[in-house]
């Protein structure tokens, strides 16, 4: 079994840039893998909540760190011209030398598409154009000369990207559905992730997707199992008591149920066990939103604790 990587999302919503940043350098210097922002332009549920920018950030962050990977969870396909995001990854992986990983999705937040210009296509639709911007991306990325596709949600004619990312990028397609999404991820993805409100199904999903990549010809061990979670961490099962409480009633299951069966909660020798079990069903990357005002020092204690235990 590999080794389980640790992803830890950047302060972002209601954060000036110098308390995003001076997390960042933090987490890496804590020793975690890699840093993740959100990717809306508005802040949840309210356009009237600051939210930075998320592939500004990525370059920004890029260029104030030397070694962690650097991604979205995730950007939606249809919220941006998708040969101009190719572009704007490319640039930001070179700022990175080779340090970030693109997560797409196919978004939900009507108003951040309508409201930059973008159609806000049925759900249908906006999965078709997560494959067919997965598929763009590649071919820009990958291919030498120029690159022409016709879909039936993007179209490029004679498309240059240059210069290209340092490495190929892995590609992030984070959801849950089953029948649609996870399928898109068995044909494109390198990573799947499981959206957090899901923790408790990440078994079933897994198997899902494993399914898919047989029908679709592929190795499942090609596609790497990353999980979205809310971590709240104290030094004892007692003090984790409360903060677990409260994390339910901020959060009310957007991040996922702080007291689900697969939940990182409570003590470090707990959350270490957690781990365990999220690992024996296939997780290998946990992309975690500490609990908490100041996130740096909880992620403190999880590196003290936890980070050399597993």
């Amino acid at each position: 079994m590999t080794k389980p990587r640790f992803g830890v999302n950047v302060p972002q919503i209601k954060r000036a840039w110098a308390e995003t940043a001076a997390a960042a350098r933090e987490f890496e210097a804590l020793g975690f893998d890699s840093i993740w922002v959100n990717d809306h332009l508005y802040g949840p549920q309210s356009p009237s909540i600051p939210i930075l920018e998320a592939w500004t950030a990525v370059a920004a962050l890029a260029a104030i760190t030397e070694r962690v990977e650097i991604g979205t969870l995730v950007t939606p396909a249809g919220m941006r011209n998708p040969a101009h995001l190719g572009k704007a990854i490319a640039t930001a992986d070179a700022i990175a030398g080779g340090r970030v990983v693109p997560g797409l999705g196919a978004g939900w937040m009507e108003r951040e598409f309508t409201d930059f210009g973008m159609p806000f296509l049925p759900v249908r639709q906006r999965l078709a154009q997560l494959e067919e911007t997965a598929m763009l991306l590649r071919r820009m990325w990958e291919e030498d000369g120029p690159v022409t596709f016709a879909g039936e949600h993007v179209r490029v004619e004679n498309l240059v990207c240059e210069p290209k990312p340092s490495r190929r990028p892995p590609l992030l397609i984070g959801g849950a559905g089953e029948r649609v999404t996870l399928r898109i991820a068995a044909r494109h993805a390198d990573i799947w992730n499981n959206l957090a409100g899901h923790h408790a199904d990440l078994a079933r999903k897994v198997a899902v997707l494993r399914g898919h990549c047989r029908d679709e010809g592929r190795d499942p061990a090609e596609v790497a199992i990353s999980q979205q979670c809310l971590v709240t961490i104290a030094p004892d099962e007692a003090s984790a008591g409360p903060m677990i409480e409260r994390a339910q009633r901020i959060f009310g299951g957007h991040l996922g149920d702080p007291t689900g069966p697969l939940a990182l909660s409570g003590s470090p020798e707990r959350i270490r066990d957690q781990i365990a079990r999220n690992r024996e069903l296939g997780c290998e990357l946990f992309v975690m939103e500490f609990f908490g005002r100041d996130t740096r020092e909880p992620a403190r204690l999880f590196a003290e604790r936890v980070l050399p235990y597993v």
